[in-house]
């Protein structure tokens, strides 16, 4: 079999840049252009000089895992520790999955190829190898953000205690500060028909309010519960007379959307928040956040979400219960 060192050196390049850009919008690092060239050049020369070298099998995996280790070192830009880890698992786990599904289209389609000591020369269409890396790619980036939406979904959900007159009930719910909803200046949660159904079934509504969303505004009813408690892992906050409205909340991780001010309590995931409320206002113009600092008083939720100092005794909870109360 001939091998053309040129055509060897253009596929491999491609191929290797193709894998390293995977693997740093896998490990979310910076793409540097520059940075991803070079290593594709270093992984393109690796390529053409490894064969030519009588390795044992044995020495061979290790140059080959040593290669690419420098190959994900000269791709990221400044990152950290995990980072790099990442990106250099993802790199691997990338190289051998697009081997075996090459092997398996060479195999299908009857192009000949030769295995050597961890590496494999073939004759096949450049075109054929080309068109699955890119099927290739588009498979694992959209993985991968599938995977990191439900991630940042799943830290946003905690569990709701809500308690309305004799009903009681848990469900869990999404903190999201794109939620603006207010009723006569105070902060609206929102919370599914059947959720709805089963906390306010025969109390009366306190009103009504427009909801305004990407299918248009309809008039919904506000209803108000006695209590609210929201379980943020080891912390425990509470709110009193809060006021709800019925919408349709299309997920099922969730049932109740809380409002952004009680997004902006949860500073653990203050980041987050902050990133989705971006993209749910589609990158307009907002009011910057209220922010407090770690063991600054508790700030009570009022006008829209705007911190106040708490009253005295806000801090003892509600029903006889620990954690921090507010009023909504």
């Amino acid at each position: 079999m001939v091998v053309y060192w040129e055509y060897a050196f253009a596929e491999n390049c491609l191929l290797d840049g193709l894998l390293l850009y995977l693997a740093l919008k896998i490990a979310r690092g910076k793409v540097a252009v520059s940075r991803l060239v070079v290593a594709s050049a270093v992984g393109g020369a690796e390529a053409l000089v490894f064969p030519l070298i009588p390795f044992p099998v044995w020495a061979a995996y290790i140059v080959k895992f040593a290669g690419g280790a420098l190959l994900v070192l000269l791709a990221v830009k400044r990152g950290t520790k995990k980072t790099y880890f990442v990106a250099l698992v993802s790199f691997f786990a990338l190289t051998f999955a697009l081997g075996g599904a090459l092997t398996a289209i060479y195999s299908f389609f009857g192009a000949e190829y030769a295995e050597g000591s961890g590496y494999l020369v073939e004759r096949a269409p450049a075109a054929l190898v080309l068109a699955a890396a890119g099927i290739f790619a588009v498979i694992c980036l959209r993985a991968a953000g599938a995977f990191y939406r439900y991630r940042s979904l799943r830290r946003n959900v905690f569990p709701c205690e809500i308690k309305a007159g004799d009903n009681t009930v848990m469900w869990k719910a999404f903190a999201d500060s794109g939620n603006r909803l207010e009723f006569r200046g105070e902060p609206v949660c929102v919370l599914s028909p059947a959720a709805a159904l089963a906390l306010f079934r025969g109390r009366e509504r306190v009103g009504r309010i427009t909801v305004s969303t990407v299918n248009g505004s309809r008039d919904a009813p506000v209803f108000r519960c006695d209590e609210m408690r929201l379980f943020f892992g080891k912390q425990t906050k509470c709110y009193r007379d809060v006021c709800f409205t019925v919408g349709d909340l299309r997920s099922k991780e969730y049932s109740v959307l809380l409002h952004g001010g009680m997004a902006e309590d949860k500073s653990e995931n203050f980041d987050c928040a902050e990133s989705m409320a971006e993209k749910s206002e589609g990158r307009r113009e907002r009011r910057p956040l209220s922010l407090r600092k770690r063991g600054a008083p508790v700030a009570a939720l009022s006008r829209g979400g705007t911190g106040i100092p708490a009253k005295d005794g806000a801090g003892r909870g509600c029903g006889g219960g620990e954690g921090e109360a507010h009023r909504a």
